[in-house]
């Protein structure tokens, strides 16, 4: 049986290098050990635009065929429509492959469930557990599975985004938008989608071939592209997507990428307009969803790092809206995923009806500043520098529920070891860029000492 030491194993699934950690033989056992895993059943595939897709896929083929269960392919589509699928056909579950906002060399599985979420932690577990046991059901003659092929998957799923969409507001204000799809599975029907609610629309990066013509990560510093486009096309705003679009990066009218943050920000701010209920959102996310919380009368929850968590906490709390600080928007009513589609839609949607610029919007947030570091933690000293960061902050308002996360009146700091790397991240948000570096800095300081 392969080993797996070398792959990134998270909450939602099993990453790695092509060629290097995820390897046909690899992703067959991941296949046999999921079909185990769920009795057979029905299993929804779909992939990004990443060339390894399509090897990837043929091995999951063969593994989840050999374990009894029936495929349905629904081909390369974001990562949101996978889940959109598995509770429309009514499957047992879902694999996405994409590696989302890593390089070209990177693919992944993530692991979706009958209710078309990922796999939270302990069910994780459970399907590791079923992997290194590799006792796996494999079948025969009539007992194998079938391949089917679900053509209706994306217009299912962009049919809903329509319909949650006041489109008659952003027709009125038909702005010009230039969508930045970096080659990825957002490519070709997102400009559609945005034409359909009322926009103008230049595509730039929008040949689904998974050749990234920058890193797929939608962050400030990878935009430079998106942001000279805005400022050439005279655009009301420009949107980044990752390479599976479940991400959302914004930039404004001048041409400037703003912080990811905004983008949750911005979707919150109209979903909690629109109806009662609770935030949700992760520790390690802006504050100014705090701020949507008192504009609204909302409460906010915060959850481990991770989609799933998020998700979960979500559904059991009946929350309004969530997601996180990336550039994860979950709208609850559509699906209990990230969906950088819902989230374009609800900031057009915010634009509109507040008639406001993306500037104006982003003024309209307390100023703050988020800085986002790590240093190296092992695995064995990850508890001697917690210990030690909860020492040093003794004295202030703590919050355990993952790493260690410090509040002030007017800052927070976050702490906490990453689940796919020998790392600690270091997180912090004050008034201004100084003030959070100088908490970050400080941190990582007590770390490296504790470490020795």
């Amino acid at each position: 049986m392969p080993v797996i030491q070398s792959l990134k194993i998270g909450v939602s699934g099993v990453r790695g290098v092509i060629g290097e950690s995820l390897t046909p033989q690899l992703v067959v056992g991941f296949a046999e050990a999921f079909g185990t895993y769920l009795g057979g059943g029905v299993v929804v595939i779909g992939r990004d635009t990443r060339p390894s897709g399509e090897m990837i896929y043929h091995a999951l083929v063969g593994g989840l065929l050999s374990a009894g269960s029936e495929v349905i392919d629904v081909g390369v589509c974001p990562a949101p429509t996978i889940g959109h699928a598995v509770v429309d056909l009514r499957a047992d579950g879902g694999i996405a492959i994409t590696a989302s906002h890593n390089p070209a060399q990177w693919n992944a599985l993530k692991f979706l469930r009958a209710d078309g979420m990922f796999l939270n932690s302990y069910q994780g577990e459970e399907l590791l557990n079923v992997y290194h046991q590799g006792a796996f059901v494999i079948e025969s003659g009539d007992a194998l599975g079938r391949v089917g092929r679900d053509e209706g998957a994306v217009n299912r799923h962009l049919s809903k985004v329509i319909s949650a969409t006041n489109r008659q507001a952003i027709a009125s204000l038909h702005p010009r938008v230039v969508v930045d799809s970096c080659n990825g599975s957002g490519s070709r029907i997102t400009a559609g989608l945005l034409e359909k609610v009322g926009c103008e629309v230049i595509a730039i990066n929008d040949t689904p071939d998974g050749h990234f013509p920058r890193d797929p990560e939608p962050v400030p510093e990878n935009l430079g592209q998106l942001c000279e486009a805005v400022k050439e096309h005279g655009a009301d705003l420009g949107f980044a997507q990752d390479a599976d679009a479940d991400r959302l990066a914004i930039v404004s009218a001048d041409g400037e990428a703003i912080s990811e943050e905004f983008t949750l920000a911005f979707a919150c701010d109209v979903m909690a307009e629109k109806r009662s209920g609770p935030l949700v959102t992760n520790l390690s996310t802006s504050r100014m969803i705090d701020e949507v919380g008192q504009r609204h009368g909302c409460s906010v929850l915060r959850t481990k790092v991770g989609e799933v968590n998020v998700a979960e906490a979500m559904l059991a709390n009946h929350a309004v809206g969530g997601g996180e600080g990336n550039g994860g928007v979950i709208d609850p009513r559509l699906h209990y995923c990230r969906d950088n589609l819902a989230a374009m839609a609800l900031i057009l949607e915010g634009m509109a009806t507040r008639q406001v610029t993306v500037k104006e919007w982003a003024e309209s947030f307390r100023p703050s500043a988020i800085v986002k570091e790590k240093t190296p933690c092992s695995a064995s000293n990850i508890q001697t520098v917690l210990l030690a960061l909860q020492r040093k902050y003794a004295g202030e308002e703590l919050d355990l529920t993952e790493g260690v996360k410090v509040l002030w009146p007017d800052a927070w700091l976050h702490a906490r070891p990453s689940a796919t790397e020998p790392i600690m991240r270091v997180i912090a948000e004050a008034d201004d860029e100084a003030a959070a570096r100088g908490l970050c800095d400080e941190a990582i300081e007590a770390i490296d000492e504790a470490i020795g």
